[in-house]
């Protein structure tokens, strides 16, 4: 009996990526998460405009199906009405957008949907930093506070997805900055965000230097938050990024804060070496979002 041929086997479908962020949007192909590539940058306008340019890039590379990421906040329910849309953002102009819906359709294909944190967290779990790691967190510490809990291989949703940049922390004595955050002033984004930094100290992080005390401030607000995601989580593994960790020595006062705000209850997390192996960057930096989001399009296909 004749064997097949390795030659004859199918082709991996080409899948197709989409980050929106605030200002821009990134388009990416791949067959699996490992092999993504970007194809385009585009300037996340109106939803008309960027969402049109999206389907010109995307119908041109001739895609099998979708994944997107999406600023947020957004609809996660399958069953609800709006799943896919875009919901109350600030972002001017995409409220109630459906961004899946419209993707989905134009391109005639099936989209898997999720918040931009999310598919950057799956991004790392299927290339990257938390490869082969099943419940980890991936924690972006930028212009805002977010977080991927991804338990079991699946990212945690729920009414409608988590929002840990908005849990309250403790502050250091006699700390009276009030916060930068509208709803809740001092919360963990209000304290640690990049903007929370420039409303303190009137200067943006990256021009600050690295023995300015903003950063031992820093590192604590942030182990803070840190502490209570791997306290009611539970997370094999946090990997932390974002704009603001890119601020040299920040990840090493980080692991030091995080180690005393636990106290040595966490088993496992007694000593400092245990924490640096614990709590680590990114590995894909920029391409974890369509990364990610090749994820999302691959389980899609796989579910449709």
């Amino acid at each position: 009996m004749n064997q097949p041929d390795a030659h004859d086997a199918p082709a991996a479908p080409l899948l197709g990526a989409v980050e929106t962020g605030g200002t821009k949007t990134v388009c990416g192909v791949g067959t699996a998460p490992d092999t993504v590539r970007i194809v385009a940058t585009i300037p996340t306008t109106t939803p008309d405009e960027t969402l049109g340019r999206v389907v010109e890039v995307l119908r041109a590379e001739g895609v099998a199906a979708l994944g997107v990421g999406s600023f947020g906040p957004v609809d996660l329910d399958p069953a609800s009405k709006t799943w896919g849309h875009v919901l109350n953002t600030v972002k001017p102009g995409w409220t109630d957008t459906d961004v899946a819906g419209r993707l989905g359709q134009a391109l005639g294909v099936h989209v898997g949907f999720d918040t931009d944190v999310n598919a950057a967290a799956l991004g790392e779990g299927a290339a990257g930093a938390a490869r082969g790691v099943r419940s980890f967190v991936y924690v972006t510490v930028g212009t805002g506070i977010g977080a991927g809990v991804v338990i079991d291989g699946r990212p945690v949703r729920g009414r409608p997805h988590p929002e840990v940049g908005h849990i309250p922390i403790a502050r250091d004595p006699g700390d009276a900055f009030p916060g930068v955050c509208p709803f809740h002033g001092a919360c963990w984004e209000g304290l640690a965000s990049g903007p929370a930094i420039e409303a303190r100290w009137g200067a943006r992080a990256e021009t600050l230097p690295p023995d300015h005390p903003a950063w031992m401030i820093e590192a604590r607000a942030i182990a803070r938050g840190l502490a209570t995601i791997v306290l009611t989580t539970a997370p094999a593994r946090v990997v932390l990024g974002g704009g603001v960790m890119s601020a040299p020595g920040l990840l090493a006062l980080v692991h030091a804060a995080l180690l005393d705000v636990l106290g040595g209850y966490v088993v496992g997390l007694d000593t400092l070496r245990a924490i640096e192996t614990y709590v680590v960057p990114p590995a894909l930096g920029g391409r974890a979002g369509v990364a990610g989001a090749i994820e999302l399009a691959h389980r899609c296909l796989d579910t449709r």
